[in-house]
């Protein structure tokens, strides 16, 4: 008997794609992208094509295991549920009696984003708030541009991605969009069509840089002069949308006085680009409308990310491109989505303290009594990763990790507990780069004696005599009560279509009716970015390469690899031989001064670690910048990947990271 259940991808990545696996005798036997939803068509990217694959791999962790041997060794037994069960009751009984709750670090990460069994949805809080665990601040991935968005426009919700097909110059700032959500490209590639003209703003000359009409090469974390230098020129061509400015936004007369400030002259030493080229942009930003940017994580990973973003949303304030269709910015489209997610925060006995994500190593202290890792590997993922190793190696901290194989952290764990796969478990899921929602339907039983996450919780919360009714939900209740939110979606339909797209108009055009700020305006100017200490009128931050350059360093940069999403799937074979292991991109006048050959191995290092990786020589990275695709697990790496090189440092705003603002250095391995 063969059956077709309709799905979606659960992980980190914009497009959150509608799948269709067919099931024959109970084995999912093929994957594909769904034809009928809109944003998907059909397609799903070299990653999730072996999905299937993955989860049938024979390194999948399929029973419930404690540790035999020292911490770090990866050394266990199989033990049953019921043991399991025990040994984890017990310990968080008596950690909350002896230390209190705040003594638990729920540590929760991007590995799937589903509203039931995922990030999106806080899966498992409730659990944690019966128990007063301390809130873990999920900011690794977006967190700088959400907050810089939120002082400009009072939310990161911008254009519906689809809407790019309208737009007549596209500028894909700081994003890869044919490795990290190549589903947009369809419609750029409709905008070209109609006459469209692309832009590329990235350090390094990607696959989606080398598609584009032109490529701007420019350096780290100097978007936000950029940006100025562009509106420079606008006002030079006299091209500022006076209507628009005087009725949908505040603060012009300061932002105008702020721009005046970078002069394309000023902008070409600050960003490394030839005049000539910011003022030709300029002039094509200035007399073309619509004019569609995106923009997406990468940009604000450094310490001024987040005024990058304030600031870059600010152009569509000058130009008008916001009341365009096809015009404005797009970030994230989850601001959008009005699933009401309930994660019972009156059922914590009294406030608790928040624990950010980013600064492992830092709140791992000996305050911390247990941690609990679920969909994260901060040993492959987080920044400081030296010191997170040391943390982890406490004898008094109790850790316990649910994983689908074993990951660096798994090495480390006292109990290891083992997670479902999204064919074997039921979510609901909406895109950040779309706008629609996706419902996930169990095609397959879990493998071997799996559970989801929910399921998880539930049975521990029995174990631990816990009686509040909201622990014990059923999947399908959590997703009833996430769509009490919209109305127009209806459970039932939704599961026999598989996706929705969400009561907005079509073609979308945001800010029709005024801006959730404060002023209801665009606020050029912001009291509450004054609050807190942070320039009143939006401004460039230069980040720490940028304040550096030139002083003999390379600026390293981390971007997402074509072959894995974060560390998922960098234990596929396959995958792993296509990335050529772990390599380090540097210019060819870089590589001559040092000595560097390609296809040789180098050390990447700076004051907080080092990293092995394979030469590559070209110009698509300039000169003083150094990249090395994130993903590698240390311990397939020769014992590190590129984050023991990133500092445990904040960006501008939000907590966020700085995965893209690390100098190191690079020498040949003798």
């Amino acid at each position: 008997m063969e059956l077709r259940v309709l799905g979606a991808c659960p992980l980190d990545c914009p497009d959150t794609c509608s799948w269709v696996v067919t099931v024959q005798d109970g084995k999912a036997t093929s994957l594909r992208g769904n034809k009928e939803q809109p944003y998907t068509r059909g397609a799903l990217c070299v990653k999730v094509n072996r999905y299937l694959e993955h989860a049938a791999s024979p390194d999948r962790i399929l029973h419930p295991m404690k540790r035999v041997g020292p911490k770090g060794s990866g050394q266990f037994e199989r033990i049953s549920w019921d043991e399991a069960l025990d040994i984890l009751a017990v310990r968080l009984r008596e950690i909350v009696d002896t230390h209190g709750g705040e003594a638990i670090w729920p540590y929760q990460g991007t590995g799937t984003l589903g509203f039931v069994q995922g990030e999106s949805g806080m899966a498992g809080r409730r659990f944690w708030n019966a128990l007063g665990a301390s809130f873990h601040n999920m900011n690794i991935c977006s967190r700088a541009g959400n907050e810089g968005l939120r002082l400009t426009l009072g939310t990161p919700g911008g254009m519906d991605p689809e809407t790019f097909a309208l737009s007549k110059l596209i500028l894909l700032w700081g994003t890869n969009t044919l490795t990290s959500g190549h589903h947009l490209w369809k419609f750029i590639q409709d905008a070209r069509a109609n006459g469209a003209h692309v832009v590329a703003i990235d350090p390094i000359r990607t696959r989606t840089a080398e598609q584009a009409d032109e490529h701007l090469p420019i350096a780290p974390g100097t978007d936000g002069a950029l940006a100025l230098g562009l509106l420079y020129v606008v006002l030079e061509e006299g091209a500022e949308d006076r209507d628009y400015l005087e009725n949908h936004t505040l603060g012009w007369d300061e932002f105008r006085a702020e721009i005046l400030q970078y002069p394309p002259s000023r902008v070409a030493e600050i960003t490394g680009l030839p005049e000539d080229d910011i003022r030709a942009l300029g002039r094509r930003l200035a007399h073309t409308r619509p004019t569609g940017i995106r923009a997406t994580m990468g940009l604000q990973r450094h310490e001024g990310g987040g005024s990058a973003m304030r600031l870059i949303a600010c152009i569509p304030g000058v130009t008008g491109d916001w009341r365009h269709p096809g015009g404005g910015l797009a970030f994230s489209t989850s601001a959008h989505v009005p699933l009401k997610v309930d994660h019972r925060p009156e059922l914590l006995p009294h406030p608790v303290r928040s624990l950010t994500m980013t600064r492992l190593a830092d709140g791992l202290d000996e305050s911390v009594k247990c941690l609990w890792v679920y969909g994260a590997n901060p040993m492959g993922s987080t920044s400081d990763q030296n010191r997170i190793r040391e943390k982890l190696l406490r004898d008094d901290l109790f850790t316990v990790v649910m994983e689908q194989f074993p990951t660096d952290t798994v090495d480390y764990a006292d109990v290891v507990l083992p997670a479902t796969m999204q064919i074997e478990h039921l979510d609901l899921h909406e895109g950040y780069g779309h706008m629609y929602l996706m419902w996930n339907e169990p095609a397959v039983p879990p493998a071997g004696e799996a559970l989801s996450t929910t399921e998880t919780f539930r049975r521990l919360a029995h174990r631990m005599g816990l009686t509040e009714p909201a622990l014990y939900a059923t999947d399908l209740e959590i997703a009833a009560e996430l769509l009490e939110g919209t109305p127009t979606i209806q459970l039932d339909e939704l599961r026999k279509r598989g996706w929705a797209r969400l009561d907005v108009a079509d073609p979308f055009v945001p800010f029709t009716n005024g801006f959730p700020t404060p002023s209801g305006k665009l606020e050029f100017v912001s009291d509450l970015a004054e609050k807190a200490g942070l320039p009143r009128v939006a401004t460039y931050v230069p980040s720490l390469s940028a304040r550096t350059r030139g002083d003999g360093r390379l600026t390293l940069i981390t971007p997402a690899s074509h072959t894995f999403l974060n560390t998922i799937f960098a234990n596929n074979p396959e995958l792993l031989r296509r990335s050529k292991g772990p390599t380090v991109l540097v210019n060819p006048r870089d590589a001559e001064s040092r000595g560097l050959v390609p296809g040789s191995r180098a050390r990447v290092s700076n004051e907080f670690g080092a990293f092995e990786a394979y030469v590559e020589v070209s110009d698509k990275v300039r000169p003083g910048v150094a990249a090395s695709p994130k993903g590698h697990w240390p311990k397939l790496s020769g014992g590190a990947n590129a984050n023991a090189v990133v500092e445990e440092r904040d960006a501008d705003l939000g907590n966020g990271p700085v995965y893209h603002d690390n100098l190191v250095e690079i020498s040949p391995v003798a």
